[in-house]
């Protein structure tokens, strides 16, 4: 499971830094490449609510098995792509394969882990959707430059037939239940998340109009949905999950939490290359320094949420990502390299440290009943969290460079402005950690029995 979700995130945004490469091949521009990079996003997203029916209806293992041939098979053919038309259509597979591989994949990781175990299990598979962004436009880079731009999508193959050998092997068969699709729960949470991922995208752009309607699609939309899954007899999506406190304050705050954070990957490459002059190799080289955070600091995760809570853990994690991001935002050409790698790696080490807390509390509190339709949410939340951070981050970036890019001495107010608003934005998980229960979840920390003694002395 963890590798299928590192081939996944690493395919979402691996593309970016390839664009060009793949521009002059095909003919056409960088800016018309951007729409299987947007195929491939819009893609997972309207179709991760499918994943937890279609498990239900032909079992885990068939469906997790069947999406990673999908997206091995359509890694094939966006390598072998002659055209743009082709290009897309194998991203769009991909996103299809991926919106199914990742949610089930999790699925069967937890209905096979014991709570007292959860915090491990997500550990594990938490670090890997992590490391990708981050990875991306190094590996992008060096594939591209060294071995031609199809390679970014030729890896895949081999990890994919791996991948699908062990699933085969490991993964147990736990049957299929019949059930009835909610069609127009599918219609409209379908046409919700499309419109809602579409009209961000092309908010960053020109087409600002037709990004308005689309966005007044979804609200109207996704109202309908609401109102349409809480009287359904069988819904796509049971939002009575949202009852359980624990789920509800990791799939809030946590939404905005994501949000944020996932949209420094894409903002300090551009930083790097556009604001300070520094090439490609150089920027996706010192971005690693994230990575470097991420894997110095998973050993303690689970530690740190044993000894100290999920609040006192998500308290530290979302005030000092907020610290860093706006640290980012004062950078400059001249700050020292050292400086600047010390702020990424503290950066890398909350992220892992916030990501992994998240994803642990979401199902704590979760019973077996409700699993399938709260993984199938707390996926669809991060895909979305995920694809409108990416989407934020460049309509900050953009509508800030239209009023002036020489509002600084350097020129750096657009992202300045960026880093701003995302730091601003962590104040919103910040707000829902401090308002957590100190013992919430502590049956999957460890920390019922200590509380309970020390509530217990005079």
């Amino acid at each position: 499971m963890a590798t299928v979700m590192f081939m996944e995130h690493l395919d979402g945004t691996i593309l970016v830094t390839a664009a060009p490469a793949i521009a002059a091949d095909l003919g056409v521009s960088s800016a018309e490449v951007g729409i299987a990079i947007t195929a491939y996003l819009v893609t997972v997203a309207t179709f991760v609510p499918v994943g937890g029916w279609l498990a239900r209806r032909h079992g885990p293992r068939r469906v997790f098995c069947g999406s990673i041939v999908v997206f091995t098979l359509a890694s094939v053919l966006c390598a072998a792509s002659g055209s743009l038309a082709v290009l897309v259509l194998g991203r769009v597979l991909q996103g299809l394969g991926g919106a199914l591989m990742v949610p089930v994949g999790q699925l069967i990781v937890l209905r096979a882990t014991d709570k007292r175990e959860l915090l491990r299990a997500i550990a594990w598979i938490t670090w890997p959707a992590l490391l990708a962004p981050v990875l991306a436009p190094l590996a992008g880079g060096l594939l591209t430059e060294w071995a031609g731009w199809p390679w970014i999508f030729l890896v895949n193959v081999p990890v994919g037939v791996l991948a699908l050998a062990a699933a085969l092997r490991i993964v147990r068969d736990t049957g299929s239940e019949p059930c009835r699709l909610d069609r127009w729960g599918l219609l409209w949470c379908t046409v919700a998340l499309f419109c809602l991922v579409t009209g961000m995208e092309l908010a960053s752009g020109a087409d600002r109009v037709l990004a308005g309607g689309l966005l007044a699609v979804a609200a109207v939309s996704a109202t309908v949905a609401v109102r349409w899954l809480l009287r359904a007899e069988h819904p796509l999506l049971d939002l009575r999950v949202y009852r359980i406190v624990t789920y509800r304050a990791a799939n809030s705050g946590g939404f905005v939490y994501r949000l944020a954070i996932s949209a420094v990957p894409f903002l300090l490459p551009l930083l790097f290359q556009d604001g300070f002059g520094w090439s490609p190799v150089e920027a996706g080289l010192l971005v690693t320094a994230v990575f470097l955070g991420n894997i110095g600091i998973k050993p303690t995760t689970t530690p740190l949420l044993r000894r100290f809570g999920f609040r006192a853990v998500l308290i530290s994690a979302v005030a000092g990502g907020a610290a860093c991001i706006a640290g980012f935002a004062l950078l400059t050409e001249r700050t020292p390299l050292p400086l600047v790698v010390a702020l990424l790696l503290v950066s890398g080490a909350l992220r892992s440290v916030g990501f992994t807390a998240y994803n642990s509390l979401q199902f704590a509190d979760v019973g077996p009943a409700q699993m399938s339709s709260a993984n199938t949410l707390s996926a669809t939340s991060a895909q979305l969290a995920t694809g409108l951070g990416v989407a934020v981050g460049a309509l900050v970036l953009q509508s800030s460079a239209a009023l002036g890019p020489d509002l600084t001495a350097e020129g750096l107010f657009p992202y300045r402005a960026a880093f701003g608003v995302l730091a601003l934005l962590l104040l919103v998980p910040l707000v829902g950690a401090v308002r957590l229960s100190p013992a919430a979840a502590a049956h999957v920390t460890g920390r019922r029995a200590s509380l309970r003694r020390r509530d217990s002395r005079p």
